[in-house]
C-alpha cells in the first residue's frame, strides 16, 4: 500500500515522463507481486509451525534448495528493478525452471511417501504446500523481471512471447 501510495502521489505531483513514467508504472505493477509473495511467506510459515510439531518425514534437501534458489531469485528481481537490469533480469527468467523443476521432484518423492506410509499423508501435503507456495513466489519474482525487461528494453516477453532460450543469441 505504501509502494502504491508513493507512485500514485509521484505521478500526480511530478507528473513524470519517458522512462520516469515506466519506472512508476512498472513500481504499481510490481507491488501486487510483492504483496502477493508476503501472502505466501505467511502461509509457508504456518505449515513451517505444524511441521515443527511434528515428527520429520524424512530428510529435508530438496526443499532448503528450493527455499534458497527462490530468495535468491526475489533478491535479484528487486535489484534488476532498481538497477534497471534487464540482463540480471533474464537470468531470473531462467532461474524460474530450476525452481519448477524442483518441485516437481518434491511432488513425485512425496507422492512415494504417502504411498508407502499413509501416516505421513498429512506431513507430506503440508510439505507440498511449502513447494507450491515456493515456486509461486519464484513465478512472482519472474514477473517483476519480466517488468524490468520490458520497461528497459521495451520487449515484452510475458507468457514466453521474445524470450531468448538456450541456444539462441
Amino acid at each position: 500500500m505504501v509502494i502504491d501510495d508513493r507512485c500514485l502521489k509521484l505521478l500526480a505531483l511530478r507528473q513524470p515522463a519517458a522512462s520516469d513514467l515506466r519506472f512508476i508504472i512498472i513500481g504499481l505493477k510490481i507491488s501486487k507481486d510483492l504483496e502477493r509473495m508476503g501472502d505466501l511467506a505467511v502461509d509457508i510459515a504456518q505449515q513451517a509451525e505444524h511441521l515443527n510439531k511434528e515428527p520429520q518425514l524424512k530428510p529435508y534437501v530438496t526443499l532448503p534448495q528450493m527455499a534458497e534458489k527462490t530468495q535468491v531469485m526475489v533478491k535479484k528481481a528487486l535489484d534488476c528493478f532498481v538497477n534497471r537490469d534487464a540482463e540480471k533480469a533474464n537470468q531470473v527468467c531462467t532461474m524460474d525452471d530450476e525452481v519448477d523443476d524442483l518441485k516437481d521432484f518434491i511432488f513425485k518423492e512425496l507422492s512415494e511417501v504417502m504411498q508407502k506410509d499413509p501416516t505421513a499423508v498429512m506431513g507430506s501435503i503440508r510439505l507440498i504446500l511449502i513447494a507450491r507456495h515456493l515456486e509461486r513466489i519464484a513465478d512472482n519474482a519472474t514477473n517483476i523481471t519480466e517488468e524490468v525487461i520490458f520497461m528497459v528494453e521495451g520487449r515484452d516477453i510475458r507468457h514466453g512471447r521474445g524470450r531468448v532460450t538456450a541456444g539462441e543469441s
